[in-house]
């Protein structure tokens, strides 16, 4: 049986190990994550979600703060049309998270950017182009297109002097939405670099309805590489979404795929983003533990943990400080969900809010924890601490176990660095 190791990703004059890290939003994914699997020879993420709060919180700087600052006449008011974004902080924002991880970079793999289209934030055409634009300007090495058709994507970029140098490569759960992609941006004059084929295992949103379960990823992924074949198409495709073994991603490398997508088991890493309290719930997450939910403002499926505290609470729509979900006119699916909640319940302070929740705040709080099938699989990944604690892992350890790993075997890390890690 062969390895993952056996296999390498040919991106333009790059030779790759086929591991791609996926693009957790709100610094999940953080840029230490990325560049570990960049160090390591593989594709690493990081995401643009939520990036005026990342750069607070890692550069200390101020934009949600201004930002309130400037709308917080209008916290009260259930209408948002009047909350933008500026422009020049956006692209301040991304260009200090994207460059500062780009001047880190070592070894011989990349570093790309995950940019969701469904992060609409009141002006949807043009915060997508500054982010983008951003990117490019500080060093990305490719921009991963997210969260949406991205039928106009190639068009805001095509004239940034890095268009035809950059990698671009589009998410995608269906040939369908391929094939729009491939046809609204063909007027470019370039084809993407790589597509990753999103199935209904996926943590985060998914592409699918709540028939998710009637679709698998090794059908999706067939149907795509044998139409791309029959057109002559020379794309790599990158299947993403329950492959959690060594053994699952060399079986699709030796069905044709160019590398694989994976992120849940990086969940539990030190260099993830997530707070170790939140990554202890992931550990000792049960398969009943794991939903397919509507709660999303997005109007996508998500899967998440049942019990995290995003669910059902009151939280005000805090759009003045974050907004990043608000639509072209201002709108926002938890900011109806919450005022009909509250005109149920007249006199009340705090109403659960069952309908939707508030991505944005409880986001940024790690509250709302979005996962992957299969994370309640993680617990076997690692040792369980005297204390009745799971061990955390390091990227790298994770990283070479997909690497290197048959027989669906999965490699425990050694029980000293438990102790250091205790």
């Amino acid at each position: 049986m062969k390895c993952v190791d056996d296999f390498r990703l040919q991106l333009g004059k790059h030779e790759l190990v086929p591991i791609v890290i996926g693009g957790m939003g709100v610094d999940i994914s953080t840029a230490q994550l990325a560049l570990e699997a960049a160090r390591l020879g593989g594709v690493g993420h990081i995401s643009d979600a939520m990036v005026p709060t990342v750069t607070d919180r890692r550069f200390n700087t101020k934009f949600v703060k201004n930002k309130l600052a400037q709308y917080k006449f209008n916290v009260e008011n259930p209408d948002k049309s009047v909350v933008r974004f500026d422009l020049g902080m956006l692209e301040e924002a991304t260009r200090l998270h994207v460059g500062n991880t780009m001047q880190q970079k070592q070894g011989s793999g990349l570093v790309f950017i995950n940019c969701m289209e469904k992060l609409t934030m009141n002006a949807p055409k043009e915060t997508l182009r500054v982010r983008m634009r951003a990117a490019l300007d500080a060093g990305i090495d490719g921009i991963t297109l997210a969260a949406g058709l991205h039928l106009g994507s190639f068009s805001l970029i095509e004239d940034h002097p890095r268009f035809r140098d950059v990698k671009l490569g589009i998410i995608v759960s269906s040939l369908r939405a391929l094939q729009l992609f491939l046809k609204k941006n063909s007027r470019c004059g370039r084809m993407p670099d790589y597509v990753v084929v999103e199935g209904p295992l996926a943590g985060g949103h998914l592409g699918f309805g709540m028939d998710w379960a009637q679709y698998d990823l090794a059908s999706i992924f067939t149907e795509i590489r044998d139409w791309l074949r029959a057109e002559q198409l020379d794309i790599p495709l990158i299947p993403a979404g329950g492959i959690f073994t060594g053994s699952d991603a060399a079986g699709f490398l030796e069905a044709g795929a160019g590398a694989v997508q994976v992120a849940t088991r990086f969940t539990v890493a030190r260099e993830c983003g997530l707070p170790e309290k939140v990554q202890q719930e992931y550990f000792k997450s049960s398969e009943e533990d794991i939903e397919v939910n509507q709660l999303s403002p997005t109007g996508y499926p998500m899967r998440m943990i049942k019990h995290c505290p995003a669910i059902g609470d009151s939280i005000r729509p805090n759009c003045e400080a974050y907004g990043y979900l608000l639509d072209a006119k201002g709108g926002c699916s938890y900011i109806d969900a919450y005022h009909k909640a509250h005109a149920e319940n007249p006199g009340q302070r705090r109403v659960p809010v069952w309908e939707k929740t508030c991505l944005c705040t409880h986001m940024r709080n790690f509250d709302c924890w979005t996962c992957g099938h299969y994370a309640y699989r993680l617990k076997d990944t690692t040792n369980l601490r005297s204390d009745g604690s799971y061990q955390l892992l390091s990227a790298e350890h994770v990283f070479l176990d997909y690497q290197h790993s048959k027989d669906n075997k999965i490699a425990l890390p050694r029980r000293e660095e438990c102790l250091m890690a205790g």
